[in-house]
Formats: C-alpha cells, sequence, structure tokens
C-alpha cells in the first residue's frame, strides 16, 4: 500500500480511501465486514462515511455497521483512520423539530455524539462537513469544531462540496482565530469531470488542504460501461444510462473505451490511476459492493500510465486549463 500526507497534517492514509456508503442499502452486514477487513488486510487504512448513509428511515445505519466491526477488536479501530461528515437532517420521518441539520454548533454537538455511539468509537480522526452552510457563520463553525478537538472527540476538520471562495473564507477565519482550520477537501472529480481544477484544485493546494475526490468513475460511467453492453448484454442503469442517451457523452466515452482497449488497460483502473497522478490528490474514494470491486481498485496503486496514455485521454477529456488563465485570458 502507498501512503501519503493528509494535505499539510502528519496524518498518513492509504492513497486509496474506502467509501462506505454502499454498507447497508446495498451490502448486507457481513459482507461489509469482510470488505473492511480485506482493505484493511491490504494496507487500506482510510475509511470514508457520513452520518446519513444508510438514508430515508435508515439514516445512520452505515455508520452502526462500521460500529459493529470496530467493537470485533483486533486493533481494527486504532489502524483506522476515521472521516465522517455533518450536515444532512437526521430528524426522524416527519419530525418537525428544528436544529437537527447543518453546522449550527447545536447540530454539530449534537451530531458528534451521535455518530460517535454509532461508530462505537470515542473520537473521529477527520470530521467533514457534508454542504456549505449559508446560514452558519464560520466563527460558530470553529468555535464548535475546537471545543470537540480540545475534548478529544474530533482531531482534524474537513469540507466536502465546497467551492473555493469556501475553503478560502472557512481558512482564513480559522487563520484569525488561531485555529486549524480546514485540512481536506472532497469534491466530484474524475476524467469526465474536471471542473474542480478550475477553482477547488488550486484552493486546496493553497491551503494545504488535501483532495479526496468522490464519484471517481462518475457514476459507473468510466468503468467500461460500453464494452459491458457488448460483451455481457449488462446494460447501463442510472446516471450512466442517462448520460449514455446523449449522443456526444456515448461518442466520447466509446473514445476512451477505445484508446484503453489498444494500451490494454481496464477502464475503471485507469479512471483511479489517473486521479492519483493528479496534483493534490490524496486518494480517491471506492465504493466497492463486493470483495472483487475492492480488488479491482487495488490494482490501480501499481498501475504506471504512460505520457501516451495521459495525453490520450486528456484528449478525450479536457481539461479546464490552468486557473485563472483559462478564463480570464
Amino acid at each position: 500500500m502507498k501512503y501519503t500526507q493528509l494535505g499539510r497534517t502528519g496524518l498518513k492514509v492509504s492513497r486509496l480511501v474506502l467509501g462506505t456508503m454502499n454498507f447497508g442499502p446495498q451490502t448486507d452486514e457481513p459482507t461489509s465486514h469482510s470488505i473492511m477487513d480485506a482493505a484493511l488486510g491490504a494496507g487500506l487504512n482510510f475509511f470514508d462515511t457520513a452520518n446519513v448513509y444508510g438514508w430515508g428511515e435508515n439514516k445512520g445505519r452505515t455508520e452502526e455497521i462500521i460500529g459493529t466491526w470496530f467493537a470485533q477488536g483486533g486493533g481494527r479501530r486504532d489502524k483506522t483512520v476515521l472521516a465522517t461528515k455533518v450536515y444532512a437532517n437526521m430528524a426522524g420521518e416527519g419530525d418537525p423539530w428544528p436544529n437537527y441539520d447543518r453546522l449550527s454548533a447545536l447540530n454539530i454537538r449534537r451530531a458528534v455524539e451521535a455518530s460517535l455511539k454509532r461508530l462505537q468509537t470515542d473520537y473521529i480522526d477527520l470530521y467533514q462537513f457534508h454542504h456549505v452552510d449559508r446560514r452558519t457563520p464560520f466563527e460558530e463553525i470553529w468555535q464548535a469544531v475546537d471545543v470537540l478537538i480540545q475534548q478529544g472527540k474530533v482531531l482534524y476538520a474537513g469540507s466536502s462540496n465546497f467551492p473555493g471562495y469556501k475553503i478560502a473564507q472557512a481558512n482564513e477565519t480559522a487563520a484569525r482565530r488561531g485555529s486549524v482550520g480546514l485540512v481536506s477537501e472532497q469534491c466530484l472529480y474524475n476524467l469526465a469531470e474536471r471542473r474542480a481544477e478550475m477553482e477547488i484544485v488550486p484552493a486546496a493546494q493553497e491551503y494545504g488542504l488535501g483532495v479526496i475526490p468522490w464519484s471517481p468513475l462518475n457514476g459507473g460511467l468510466l468503468g467500461g460501461v460500453i464494452k459491458k453492453e457488448v460483451e455481457g448484454g449488462r446494460r447501463a442503469s442510472g446516471r450512466s444510462a442517462d448520460a449514455l442517451a446523449n449522443t456526444s457523452v456515448r461518442a466520447q466515452v466509446q473514445a476512451y473505451e477505445d484508446l484503453l482497449d489498444k494500451h490494454g488497460l481496464e477502464p475503471g483502473e485507469t479512471a483511479l490511476a489517473w486521479l492519483l497522478t493528479r496534483p493534490g490528490v490524496t486518494g480517491p474514494i471506492v465504493g466497492p459492493r463486493t470483495a472483487e470491486q475492492l480488488e479491482s481498485a487495488l490494482r490501480a496503486l501499481e498501475l504506471e500510465l504512460s505520457d501516451e496514455v495521459l495525453s490520450g485521454l486528456d484528449e478525450v477529456f479536457p481539461g479546464p486549463g490552468p486557473s485563472p488563465e483559462a478564463f480570464a485570458w
């Protein structure tokens, strides 16, 4: 396993992040535990979740599954860098009471305690703001986080789905308070969706945040979806099917798969390996539903992409260019 520092911190994390969003909704508890065991066995130490995962009436279920895995002992908790998130409404269905969502000091305190209970641990390594809260000032947010850090319940704070200017605003406010501020940003970033390169990645690099891309296969679109249709009769579904209905997108994905076929590369592994070459990226989040999917993701760590392949990928999926020149001149 390859490791790197999480942003400007001294924390060492694996170059792949185990995403757990499927645990509960699509993957049962025993299989989820097996996947986490396999990940830890391979040296993958960075696990990502959120308090809302499980969704609907089962919000919090994913954290509970991780908690029962930690409870098995064997050093599982000590070896894991645990990241979870706060923002979504965690009130019960039909519950009219306010203050069960967003980033108020009250909800942060409430949400941390609930997550710790579900996760069966006494601290969270990386506590991430799942979304921008336009109603709560960063002074209040950092006041709440600083208390949690002093209590030892949270070690670091990160953001998710923040625009560049909010990363700057958050960390400038933290600096004025003498707080550590954000150390990571989790954002949508992949070969087919490179807008993060315009402002988010530059802001993260400027302020010393590690970049943690989610949806590295763009909802399955970069995982060989057309080839699977042709060879196995597995038709695309969900976001991939919607995207492929656009003829220009389908032609682009076909060109991508043709390029990789020419070089004997597997699409999903290549999409992950490409992200690992990008400046500022700590590691992409992989969300396996099966042990086989985890094994495929791990192979991306050993994949070296040639200059020819990298140039070809840029031709198929051109990025926006350097900021601000790409939009200013």
